[in-house]
């Protein structure tokens, strides 16, 4: 998947996709102390290291290791040097190292990967690729801001086929390691795109060819009930506040979810894996 560019807006309903990485590295997007590299952002865990690792996108400045961690990676270590991938030298470390080096509490199985941040993909690209695919499937996050709930509907994003996540520039979390965990590798192949202003990036998706379906306990009908067999934005908003009103006056239509109880609502991250699974079951 690529990174970068930008086009217009209609009203129209489904048909493609979202690919490229684009070109600008913001170095500053890293994490915070508690958790940043000398040089770049410190992903965690076996899961997101190993994603990185093997992602030529992926610019790598050092792999910090305890030998169990070295050896549950041995394989993912094999096949980046028989796919060529240029990498650096172990760095080894002791669990304490480790613990110092990363936000309190972080689960790290023993490895840590200083990396520098993937190329940004601009929502440009994924309306120019759009055109290669009918069935394109994004999400967009109308400011939600927890990084542990970003980085599940990455996750989720990943597991269903969507094209890319979409994030407000403001009042969304920073690309960290605590996303990245979350994510569990998924920051590698799915693009989170960052737009300044998401009112206009979803006027360009719809010029693109993108039917925009936000989610709200207030949509008349549900999920099922639309035609989503074409180029689909999923539009979720924060917990709490939901879709803003601007948000929701510019989706093509609002949906629910046929939740029922005494708890008639989900955890965004949750209600983005079943939208996303009851657009891959439509389909």
């Amino acid at each position: 998947m690529t990174r970068s560019k930008k086009p217009s807006a209609p009203h129209g309903q489904p048909p493609a996709p979202a690919k490229s990485h684009s070109a600008s590295n913001r170095e500053s997007r890293g994490d915070r102390p508690s958790g940043r590299g000398a040089q770049g952002v410190l992903l965690y865990g076996l899961h997101p290291v190993s994603a990185a690792w093997l992602n030529p996108e992926r610019r790598i400045h050092r792999l910090i290791a305890t030998e169990a961690g070295r050896a549950a990676l041995e394989p993912v270590l094999a096949q980046a040097k028989a796919s060529g991938l240029q990498r650096p030298g172990l760095m080894p470390a002791d669990r304490n190292d480790l613990d110092r080096m990363l936000p309190p509490g972080a689960v790290h199985q023993g490895v840590a990967l200083d990396v520098a941040p993937l190329e940004e993909i601009g929502i440009e690209d994924i309306c120019a690729e759009a055109d290669s695919d009918p069935s394109a499937l994004i999400v967009v996050l109308d400011q939600v801001t927890d990084p542990h709930n970003v980085g599940a509907v990455l996750r989720s994003a990943s597991a269903f086929g969507a094209k890319a996540v979409v994030v407000t520039e403001r009042n969304a979390p920073e690309t960290t390691g605590v996303l990245a965990k979350s994510a569990s590798g998924a920051l590698e192949s799915v693009p989170l795109v960052r737009v300044t202003n998401l009112a206009r990036a979803m006027a360009d998706l719809q010029q693109a060819g993108f039917w925009t379906v936000g989610l709200a306990e207030s949509g008349k009908g549900t999920l099922a009930q639309c035609n989503l067999t074409g180029r689909t934005a999923l539009v979720l908003g924060a917990e709490g506040a939901g879709l803003r009103r601007l948000t929701m006056e510019r989706c093509d239509i609002i949906a629910r979810l046929p939740t029922q109880g005494p708890v008639g609502s989900l955890n965004v991250s949750n209600a983005a894996a079943v939208a996303l699974y009851e657009v891959a079951r439509l389909r």
